[in-house]
């Protein structure tokens, strides 16, 4: 069996160290001003997290320079630190996390230099709106600012966003800007926009000498902002049209260096490559369900299966049929050890109209929300969200967002390794969940072939929003490409389609987030076969280890699960995916 050292100072609460003398408040202490018990990992990475929730609250400001500057002392001084402990000293369960801070802390590092390269390609769009930064920057560093001054700044910031906007405006193609940074751009106006109403808000009626000055200047800015915007929203970026959607591809050098952070040796492409045969294995599998219902072909079966949904109003009841059915189910195989409490600490929501917009189907986490028609949506959204929350679907995503997969890991991070959220991954996160719907699979979950379809509809989901998100990032597909390929490849409905594009695109998932729920998953499964199937470790240990070891990169479960963490870097090199099998 492999060593699983849980040790003690890896579960300990987080230790308060006493800052450095004449330190900024923003660097590590010294290891010597530690408690000598806190050279455990567990609780110095427990204080880095504490350091940077503190300095994320005070430099909150869009594109701040002054937040850059902040993060980057952090990171580096945190390094300092990290190197001074020396990690063939250390368990393994120590000598891990070691590892992964290290990690975290170079990437972090790289992010910065990239987001700051982003802005800068967009600032051309945004003349004079660094002034408006250090405004707002400013006044979280507690200096006030003199009236007179601040309305200068305001209104020249207005004439030259004025004169650019006359200039876009007449000739929109003298911008020399794609389309794609006209929207990053409005983006970050946008947040500028937000920043400088609370500056203003926050001085304003209280200084009367401020308010004198910068009553008329600030309207006269804000308005001028807001055209800007919609300038660079409408016109320049093509986003006029609300069902338009748009992203902001980060290129194929990113992604790599996003991989290589995920500790994954494959490229985009062969990542790609692996989507199709995923996809290709899904639609011969809808072939076998579909001659199972005596239906002609997959497209038949699968108009069949969304036709089966419960009532209006009969949602929610069958959710907790099937939440307890996944349930009883796991528990009569002894899988995996689910908590008492966990079986019924979780709560439901109902996402409204105007959420379903974005996201149309189950999503989860602590608590589950569902999706489902309302009596306010127009009848053909009905019946759109009707078919893509019929109860086959939903049988096959219940137990994703509840038991065994993302409910259950929530459960799990908030009593084991709570410091490990730092390494939070989708790959663990996601692929978790996604995993066990393979594990399901295998074990014969899916008993009538209309099960099947519900099942395998979402696979073939998985895969191929790899095909489209890392397509679209390597500047190979559109969005709406995108929504072709799920329509025409998966069978989605093409609103459900268009909503989980632009939700994939729309900036609040990372650019490998979509992807990790299939990537995840099969490194998951490639895990099960290393460690169950070979007999090492029983179904209950091993899916009970990972749930307590914390989230990380699944290349680095691996190694905590066959012991021996080395003292140097954790390398991607496990090649998980066998593309001959």
């Amino acid at each position: 069996m492999p060593r699983l050292r849980l040790l003690a100072s890896c579960l300990a609460v987080a230790l308060t160290f006493p800052a450095a003398a004449g330190a900024a408040p923003d660097l590590a202490p010294p290891l010597a001003q530690m408690p000598a018990q806190a050279q455990a990992m567990a609780p110095v990475v427990a204080r880095f997290r504490a350091d940077l929730a503190s300095l994320e609250r005070v430099h909150d400001a869009t594109a701040g320079p002054r937040r850059e500057q902040a993060l980057r002392r952090l990171y580096t001084s945190w390094q300092a630190r990290l190197g001074e402990i020396d990690p063939a000293t250390l368990g393994d369960e120590d000598r891990l996390d070691h590892a992964l801070f290290r990690r975290d802390l170079a990437y972090r590092l790289g992010q910065l230099d990239f987001q700051r390269q982003r802005v800068a390609e967009a600032a051309p769009l945004l003349p004079g709106v660094e002034r408006l930064v250090a405004l707002v920057e400013a006044r979280r560093a507690h200096e006030y600012p003199e009236g007179r001054a601040s309305a200068d700044t305001l209104e020249g910031v207005r004439r030259e966003l004025a004169d650019l906007h006359a200039r876009l405006a007449k000739d929109p193609k003298s911008a020399a800007a794609s389309p794609i940074v006209a929207f990053r751009a409005a983006r970050l106006l946008d947040g500028v926009r937000a920043d400088l109403k609370q500056w203003h808000g926050f001085h304003s009626g209280y200084d009367p000498d401020f308010s004198w000055w910068t009553k008329q200047p600030y309207e006269a800015l804000d308005k001028q902002l807001e055209a800007q915007a919609k300038l660079l929203r409408d016109t320049l970026a093509g986003a006029g049209d609300p069902e338009t959607i748009i992203g902001d591809p980060i290129g194929r050098q990113a992604l790599l260096e996003g991989l290589q952070h995920e500790l994954i040796p494959y490229t985009p492409e062969q990542l790609m490559d692996l989507a199709e045969r995923e996809l290709a294995w899904c639609e011969r599998e809808l072939a076998k369900a579909a001659a199972e219902m005596g239906a002609k072909d997959w497209r038949e079966a699968l108009e069949t299966v969304k036709s089966r949904h419960p009532a209006p109003g009969g949602q929610p009841k069958l959710v907790v049929e099937l939440a307890d059915e996944a349930i009883a189910w796991l528990e009569a195989r002894e899988m995996v050890t689910i908590p008492e409490l966990a079986k019924r600490d979780w709560r439901m929501t109902m996402l409204t109209p105007e959420y379903q917009l974005q996201a149309p189907f189950f999503l989860g986490g602590q608590d589950v929300w569902v999706a489902y028609p309302t009596d306010t949506m127009p009848h053909d959204k009905k019946l759109m969200a009707l078919r893509g929350n019929n109860r086959h679907f939903s049988r096959a995503v219940v137990h994703h967002e509840l038991i065994p997969g993302h409910h259950l890991q929530y459960f799990y991070n908030n009593r084991y390794q709570t410091h490990r959220e730092l390494f939070d991954s989708p790959f663990w996160t996601e692929g978790w969940a996604l995993y066990w719907e393979f594990r399901l699979w295998d074990e014969g979950f899916a008993t009538t072939p209309e099960d099947k379809v519900g099942m395998l509809f979402w696979r073939s989901h998985r895969a191929a929003r790899i095909l489209f998100s890392l397509g679209f990032h390597l500047g190979k597909m559109t969005p709406d490409e995108a929504v072709e390929l799920l329509v025409e490849r998966v069978g989605h409905e093409r609103e459900n389609a268009r909503a989980e594009v632009r939700r994939s695109f729309a900036g609040d998932y990372g650019p490998l987030y979509q992807i990790a729920y299939m990537v995840g998953g099969l490194q998951f499964r490639e895990l099960h076969r290393e460690f169950v199937q070979s007999g090492r470790m029983s179904e209950r240990q091993f899916h009970d280890a990972i749930l307590m070891g914390g989230p990380m990169p699944v290349a680095a479960v691996r190694t905590r699960l066959q012991g021996g963490v080395p003292a140097d870097d954790l390398r991607a090199d496990w090649r998980f995916y066998d593309f001959a099998r």
